[in-house]
């Protein structure tokens, strides 16, 4: 039998000497090309219901930007909703775009 250790994670926020901007790519598995997956969906959704300044949703991939505690906090709860949703995997990168041109890739 596995055990899982769930332990509370703070979530107080960060400080930050400027504004930080991030860009999170994401996608989720298991893939079906025909329609898009409950997981998918949950996933879609929850960046869209968040406050952020750019959401791109691709049939293989997904960029969101904005500002740091808005990309996190989407990030925690596309995680939460995709994984309860049947994802088996979620693959992510997360850039700091400062300095960058925002909204490009």
């Amino acid at each position: 039998m596995r055990r899982v250790c769930r332990l509370p994670l703070p979530r107080s926020p960060v400080k930050y000497r400027e504004p930080v901007r991030l860009r999170l790519e994401f996608t989720t598995e298991p893939f079906d090309l025909d329609e898009p997956p409950p997981h998918a969906v949950a996933a879609r959704d929850a960046v869209q219901r968040a406050a952020l300044d750019a959401v791109e949703i691709g049939p293989f991939g997904n960029t969101v930007e904005g500002g740091a505690e808005g990309v996190l906090g989407a990030l925690d709860t596309l995680l939460r909703e995709a994984l309860q949703a049947g994802a088996t995997r979620v693959s992510l990168q997360v850039n700091v775009i400062n300095g960058e041109e925002a909204g490009g890739r």
